[in-house]
């Protein structure tokens, strides 16, 4: 998304008020600082009204060393001496007036003197008039001086008394607060160690049980061998035990397989891995056996490696149940689940095991988008359609290609014609495949304008051109099929029906408008990120206000993608991504670990993971429970220099393949990478 290949476009940042002209800015005038004797007298309405005969005509401030003109004109000594270097003549009457024509003011300047001391005696403190007082001579008797020195001692322990007292009991205060809130940490470090012996005795047995049952079954086979009649049956319960094994083994994989659409072609990239063995980024053979005690030796180091943010989410996750276990409804509804398992317990075990099983992204596919025609190759969206059969891509090339997924990952080489291909008269900004026809898919460009393409026609249906700047994000409803939602520069939001030809919402905002998005459960909520380094979800039935404002990001929201219906996502410049609970309205978690500060780099989600990329030319996923990075890939260069040129790259696009470990990855060099999640 940039005027060039090396550069994509920049985040919008929110607007600033414009800066003053330079050129037309006059010099500020010069005033010296006021002296002691100023300062007691400095403006007429201080303490006292001054008459106007002692205010200098021309700084008009109290005559300082007044002088006397020959027509009879008092001004300070300095300001008449400035004003006969440029003019001769008197600033008051215009009679002509030399450096010779000015006498002493002695008369003013005592009158003047008078009215200063008078004027600090009655602003100044009854110490500083005694302290005058005796300066000035004042006759004392022994007798009056030892009252008052017995009176300023008294006064003098006192003073130190109370402040004794006040800082004795400033330390007692924080004392007490310190106490108490070590109290805190200390109830809920035993509270967390009970957590622990609990759910560590709830593992024991269960453990216990496992190997029970493993001994139970090594057993069985040893008691019926010398019986012929009992070796069908043993056979047939082996069988039985080893489907079940296998079906629980199988129950572990990827999101429990639950979309059967993409079976064909999980199978597919998964035989062509094997092909495509010399594009691993992370090096080494995937064929080689990992016995079961280097694959538990290896998922112990990445718990070593995290052991902070898992700590961090075993704990939320079991305060948070307790607190609902708190809750009568929520009691009866979770109490102990399976294995004698807490509810918290069980959540964290599914965290830990889908975290400890991958550890870096493999490369199964490459494919090199640009062509001889364009030498700007940036792709800024990459979508799977309702299927995940195809993909599409669009970027500055001003051309949206769809290509055979399949054909991709199992097809060897790096050039791949795609199979549909539309051109667009503006460079492209964003994709979105509908969620129920497959053949619609709609264009975002830096035009503002807003496209719904048949990707079976290869032509437009709908242009939409209300948008007034770029528009940076459009998004199809999950829901309400004919809906659309599109974000623009213009700071406006609107919501589009594939049925008219007009908008049908209007959404009026203060900053750019980078991304939207709406709620997958629903088609009247839209989450809106902004360049006013906010997320705001609306209820589009009353847009005078926004639902809730999520505020945290430091710089311009840039994407925004929802986990679930209550968990939304959302990526900022300011290299950091957050996760939000838009029922609650509660910050959840924030991710760090790319970099992200000017471009924008993809942001994409599926079930328990976010990958986002990074201004390092690197992908980098997380576990939506846990801060750190789970696994990371960086992008090679076909380049001679491929370290000097590394910093001109990033990664523009992301992609998920839904329920699978598989995603599309592209960067602002043009190279689409399929990356797939292994241990």
């Amino acid at each position: 998304m940039g005027e060039s290949s090396m550069c994509g476009a920049l985040v919008p940042t929110a607007a600033s008020k414009s800066e003053p002209d330079a050129t037309s800015a006059q010099p500020p005038i010069p005033i010296p600082p006021p002296s002691a004797a100023d300062e007691a007298v400095a403006t007429p309405s201080d303490a006292f009204d001054v008459n106007k005969d002692m205010l200098c005509p021309i700084c008009m401030q109290i005559i300082k060393d007044a002088f006397l003109t020959s027509c009879g004109h008092s001004f300070c000594y300095t300001c008449i001496m400035t004003h006969l270097q440029n003019k001769n003549d008197c600033p008051c009457c215009g009679h002509y007036l030399t450096n010779s024509r000015i006498f002493p003011n002695f008369l003013l300047n005592k009158l003047l003197k008078k009215t200063s001391a008078s004027q600090i005696s009655k602003t100044a403190s009854p110490v500083e008039n005694l302290r005058h007082a005796i300066q000035q001579g004042c006759e004392v008797s022994p007798k009056e001086l030892e009252s008052l020195l017995s009176l300023l001692a008294e006064k003098k322990r006192k003073m130190e008394q109370e402040e004794a007292e006040r800082n004795t009991k400033i330390l007692l205060d924080f004392l007490h607060c310190l106490r108490k809130q070590k109290v805190e940490e200390l109830n809920e470090i035993q509270t967390d160690l009970q957590y622990i012996r609990e759910d560590i005795n709830a593992v024991e047995r269960c453990r216990i049980e496992l190997f029970s049952e493993k001994d139970r079954y090594l057993i069985k086979p040893r008691m019926v061998i010398d019986d012929p009649t009992t070796a069908k049956p043993c056979s047939s319960l082996i069988d039985k035990h080893s489907s079940i094994i296998y079906g629980a083994h199988a129950g572990h994989s990827w999101m429990c397989s639950s979309s059967q659409q993409n079976n064909k072609t999980g199978v597919n990239a998964q035989a062509s891995s094997q092909g495509f063995q010399s594009k691993d980024g992370c090096g080494g053979s995937d064929s080689s056996y990992v016995t079961p005690s280097g694959l538990a030796v290896a998922r112990k180091r990445r718990v070593d490696a995290q052991f902070i943010g898992l700590q961090e989410c075993y704990l939320q996750k079991r305060r948070q149940c307790t607190r609902q276990l708190h809750k009568p409804e929520e009691r009866e509804r979770n109490g102990l689940h399976q294995e004698g398992y807490n509810p918290g317990l069980e959540d964290f075990q599914s965290v830990l095991t889908n975290f400890t099983r991958y550890s870096r992204l493999r490369v199964i596919a490459e494919l090199r988008h640009g062509d001889i025609f364009h030498s700007a190759n940036i792709v800024s969206s990459i979508e799977f359609d309702r299927d995940d059969e195809l993909f599409a891509t669009a970027g500055v090339s001003r051309r949206i290609k769809v290509f055979d997924f399949s054909t991709v990952v199992n097809e060897p080489g790096d050039v791949h014609c795609p199979i549909v291909e539309m051109s667009t008269r503006s460079k492209l900004s964003y994709l979105s495949w509908n969620k129920y026809a497959k053949n619609l898919i709609a264009s975002s460009d830096y035009d503002g304008i807003v496209t719904v393409w048949d990707v079976t026609t290869r032509q437009s249906l709908m242009e939409y051109e209300e948008h007034e700047k770029r528009a940076w994000s459009v998004d199809f409803s999950y829901t309400e099929p004919s809906m659309l939602v599109s974000g623009s520069d213009d700071c406006k939001v609107k919501v589009w029906c594939t049925k008219q030809e007009a908008s049908v919402l209007n959404i009026d905002m203060k900053a750019n408008i980078c991304s939207v998005k709406y709620n997958p459960g629903s088609s009247i909520h839209v989450a809106v990120g902004s360049a006013d380094h906010q997320i705001h979800y609306y209820d589009l039935r009353n847009i005078s206000q926004p639902l809730y404002v999520f505020s945290g990001h430091k710089k311009a929201v840039s994407y925004v993608k929802f986990l679930s219906n209550n968990e939304l996502a959302s990526a900022s410049t300011d290299s950091t991504l957050r996760l939000w609970d838009v029922k609650e309205n509660l910050p959840l978690r924030t991710f760090r670990g790319h970099t992200n500060e000017k471009n924008f780099v993809g942001l994409t989600v599926n079930g328990e993971y976010i990958a986002c990329g990074s201004e390092t030319n690197e992908v980098f996923v997380y576990h939506k429970a846990v801060s750190k990075p789970a696994a990371w890939h960086r992008f090679g260069s076909d380049m001679v220099n491929a370290d000097d040129d590394m910093g001109s790259y990033f990664i523009s696009a992301v992609c998920w393949k839904s329920d699978s470990p598989t995603m599309l990855t592209a960067n602002s060099q043009g190279t689409i990478k399929v990356l797939v999640l292994a241990a």
